[in-house]
Parts: C-alpha cells; structure tokens; sequence
C-alpha cells in the first residue's frame, strides 16, 4: 500500500515517523512539502525576539532519514481525491492511501492596509523579519491585532503581548510603549477560565490591555489607525498582525472542502473520500488549529492504517486532547491541557505559570526534533 501525505508539518511528521517505526522497509510512505524545513510556532517568537537565529530553529526536510519514507521537496498542483491521484511540480503520484495535512495558508493582503501599514508574526517569513522592526522601535503605541477567525494557536497573541512587554523592559524602553492585543475571542483561552484569569491579571500587572469579542477589520496607513469590527479606530505605531487563515487553494480546488475546510469524522478523520484521511488546521475537526492538535489525530490515522494493513487490532479514536505550552513572560511558562470532543463543552486547566516549567517545554521540542529529524538540539538562545 502506497501512502502519501501532503504537508510535513506537526501532523505529516508525527504520521510518517509512526508507520516508519511500525513497518520499517515494508512502508512505502512518500511526504510531500514544498518548504525546505520545518519551524515550531514557538520558535519564531524566538527569532522575533532577538532570543536565537533562524538558522537554527529550522529543522531540514532533508535530514528525515526513516525506513520506508520517502521526502518529496514539490509544491502541490493538483489532487483528486476520487483518484487519490497527486500532480506536484516534481512528479505525479498515485496513492493507495492518501492523507492531507496541508495546513492553512496565511493571507495578510486579504485585510485592506495591513500589507501596506503594518506586520504579520504568523507566517515564518514575517516573524523572522520583524527581529529587526522591533530592534529598531523605539517607543509608541503597539497594537497586537487578530484579522479573522478561525486563526491558528489562540494562545500565541497572548504570548507575543507578554513577550513584547519583556522585550520593551529589556531594551529600556517599556514606560515610552503601550500594548494592545484586539482578539475575536471574549476571553484569551475560552476553554479554560483559570488560564483565561491568569493571563488577563498578569496583563493587568504588566500595563497591557485586552480588548477581546472584536476583530481588526482593516488598517488606515496614512492615519495609523486599525478599524475594528465594533467600529471603534485604534492609533497605533507599530501594528502586529494574526492574519487571514484559508485551507490551500489547492485543497478548494480539488472539492475537498466545505465552508472552507475540509469536513471529517471528528473520532476516525476520515473523509467524504474513500480511503482519503485529513488531519490538522487544513480540517473542520472541532479542535483549535495547532500543532498539537495535528499531532494527536496523526496518532489516531497511523493506527487506523496499521490495523487495516495487519488485518487486525482495535483503532482508537480521536479524544481531542492536547497541552500547549505558553508562555507568561518573566521567564514564566504556564501548561495549558485541553480537551476538545464532539457534542461536549470544551474544559481545559492551567498548571503554572512557573519557571520550572520551562523543562518541559524544552522537552517537547527535543523529543519531537529527536524523533522526527534524527538531530540533538534545544530551543535555546543560540550562542553568540
């Protein structure tokens, strides 16, 4: 059986390194990514902020080295999902299997003014680029803008917020800054109220303000101002931006998707498509978009695979479950573990934030680079 999986990023990785352990040289599994390599979320706030260097933070595809799996650096034109048939800029390739873990897109041209008048932390290209805007910022008002939902890693605006307070006091220059974060959602993490209380007082302690249930609409370079969906205006100096999330255009156009995202059974991922399984942010799972969460339904296809080619064994199904990692600012890391299942009311809980937490953090990024590329490393600040 031919498996192929589109998209090496939490999901495609944690997918190919299973059936790779499982089976060996008896896989015959090909993932397909046009990106030269992969970055953890976290990892671009630590170039953004001057904590490490791109270079190291970027984990090379082609350092996947695991039996039976075959790493395909091509950009996807084209998918049948009746076929299961795939056309890249480097091949065509016919599946048996076929999993779809492409992700969202970032669009930060869909909001009016945003390319012209601010920045975008999102995509790795803009965090790493914003290293040098905020090492030359030298004060003003600072607007930390959500621009559409759903968005990936709802945490992570709540992060940069704190993480721009800390960088400000670093350089000298926190009581000439004032922060903002304007997010859709009434409270920073809706499925856990005891995160949500200890992130809004730990705001309130640091001077940052929360204007939640509200959307940056567009942006008015030549005022410097973000037009927001209650229709109030914001000045702002310095605009960063969570922007426009869309499944592929590649995935619309294969007839894949529906509302946008590619609809799937939230315990098993499978879809409308015989024997075609989507997983992560490029679904309509139920689940936030975030890696973890890509992680967790890899786990789930990967078993579900096994126990169809060995003709045997129960399949699990997807619980929903996922930890995330945030962080608090002050060296503080609090632990997030959510649970997302179908027809129940999300719950999540908060342990932390400590400075103690941080081993784990660092954790799970060395077991994941250490699984999935082979390679010792830490996401640490980079000497020199």
């Amino acid at each position: 059986m031919r498996i192929v999986i589109l998209g090496a990023g939490f999901g495609g990785l944690e997918l190919s390194t299973r059936l790779s352990e499982a089976l060996g040289e008896e896989a015959d599994v090909v993932l397909v990514d046009k990106a030269e390599g992969f970055v953890f979320g976290f990892s671009k706030l630590d170039v953004m902020f001057g904590r490490t260097s791109a270079e190291h933070v970027t984990h090379r595809y082609a350092d996947v080295v695991h039996a039976g799996v075959r790493v395909l650096q091509a950009e996807v034109t084209a998918i049948d999902p009746v076929a299961k048939r795939v056309t890249t800029t480097a091949e065509t390739l016919d599946a048996d299997l076929l999993v779809v873990a492409l992700g969202a897109d970032l669009h930060p041209e869909l909001t009016p003014g945003l390319v012209e008048g601010g920045h975008e932390f999102y995509t790795v290209a803009g965090a790493f680029a914003l290293a040098d805007v905020l090492r030359d910022f030298e004060g003003g008002r600072v607007v930390v803008g959500v621009t559409s939902t759903p968005f990936k890693c709802p945490p992570a605006p709540s992060e940069t917020a704190f993480l721009l307070h800390d960088f400000f006091e670093g350089r000298g220059i926190r009581d000439r800054a004032t922060i903002q974060l304007v997010s859709p959602l009434g409270v920073p993490i809706p499925p856990s109220p005891q995160a949500s209380t200890a992130i809004l007082e730990a705001f309130g302690e640091r001077g940052i303000e929360f204007l939640g249930g509200r959307i940056v609409e567009r942006l008015d370079p030549e005022r410097k101002v973000a037009v927001v969906s209650d229709g109030s205006e914001i000045p702002y100096d310095l605009f960063l931006a969570v922007p426009v999330h869309r499944a592929p255009s590649v995935v619309v156009e294969s007839g894949m998707t529906e509302d946008g995202w590619i609809p799937v059974d939230p315990l098993t991922l499978r879809t409308r498509f015989d024997d075609v399984y989507a997983i992560g942010d490029v679904t309509s799972v139920g689940t936030p978009k975030a890696g973890v969460f890509a992680e967790g339904q890899a786990g789930v296809v990967a078993e579900a695979i096994l126990a169809r080619l060995r003709g045997a064994g129960d399949v699990p199904e997807y619980d929903g479950h996922g930890i995330c990692y945030m962080e608090f600012g002050h060296d503080q890391i609090g632990e997030v573990d959510v649970y997302f299942r179908p027809g129940v009311m999300p719950r999540g809980d908060l342990i932390g934030p400590s400075a103690d937490l941080m081993a784990h953090k660092v954790q799970f990024g060395t077991q994941r680079v250490a699984r999935w590329f082979g390679n010792e490393w830490e996401p640490v600040p980079s000497e020199g």
